[in-house]
């Protein structure tokens, strides 16, 4: 093995483990529930394309918006995430997983302190940025669901409906 390709291989490796950092990262930071400008630039590109189970939303600025105000309808949540497949292409790589979410609700049915819990598998898009990688599109597409889902606000605003899923 010649240096240059050795120089390859370790890029390579340290792509993946920053990639990993950052999607772990990432789903630590839902639980934390600190939702600033600081948080959506430290994963997000500013024009990310994000697709959740409540609808999609283009642009950094309006997915801080919509998380916001998803995540306010839980009191606690944990996510927990599988380790993502990751293809790494020059500077932008695609990164597979498998996501279970498990919320406290704020306001339920049966009043707070119900429970909610979805599974799903998780595609994201990354883009290498001068600040490191960052995620420029992402699709939670849930398999299952148990318990009751959260009321939605009347005036929750989608962006534009969720894909079926698949």
């Amino acid at each position: 093995m010649d240096i240059e390709e050795m120089r390859r291989e370790l890029r390579t490796l340290t792509d993946r483990a920053e990639i990993a950092d950052l999607l772990g990262r990432h789903l630590r930071s839902l639980d934390a529930g600190v939702f600033d400008e600081e948080w959506a630039s430290a994963f997000h590109t500013e024009d990310v394309t994000a697709e959740m189970p409540i609808g999609t939303v283009h642009g950094r600025d309006a997915l801080l918006s919509h998380v916001r105000r998803a995540m306010a309808l839980f009191d606690r949540t944990v996510h927990l995430g599988t380790d993502a497949v990751i293809e790494i292409d020059g500077d932008r790589a695609t990164a597979r997983g498998a996501q279970l979410s498990t919320h406290v609700l704020a306001d339920g049915p049966d009043g707070p302190g119900g429970l909610f819990v979805s599974a799903g598998h998780t595609d994201n898009e990354l883009v290498r940025t001068p600040d490191g990688w960052r995620i420029s599109a992402s699709a939670l597409r849930v398999v299952w669901t148990r318990g009751t889902p959260p009321r939605l606000p009347e005036d929750f605003a989608l962006a534009a409906p969720a894909s079926p899923v698949a």
